[in-house]
């Protein structure tokens, strides 16, 4: 049986920030960010409301850097969704 491409990729190492950077990435996908990408704000809000779920549940269980990222990337993700839908229903 042929390998695609695919299966020959190296992927990285699945991590607590590799995680949580691929929901921001999802969020800022879906408020129009990066290539091919368009505004949906429901989903947006999704992903950006599963990062703060993260964020409680696992308070006091991260190391510095982790939680310096989650709180980042909240952060930016919540300032983008307001500028993106600021002045929409």
């Amino acid at each position: 049986m042929p390998q695609d491409a695919d299966s020959k990729r190296e992927l990285p190492p699945v991590t607590f920030a590799s995680f949580i950077v691929s929901l921001a990435q999802s969020a800022m996908s879906h408020l129009g960010e990066g290539p091919g990408a368009t505004l949906d704000p429901a989903m947006a809000k999704h992903s950006i409301d599963l990062l703060g779920i993260l964020r409680d549940k696992t308070k006091g269980n991260l190391d510095e850097e982790e939680n310096r990222l989650l709180e980042t990337l909240l952060y930016e993700t919540r300032m983008r969704f307001m500028e993106k839908t600021k002045g929409q229903p």
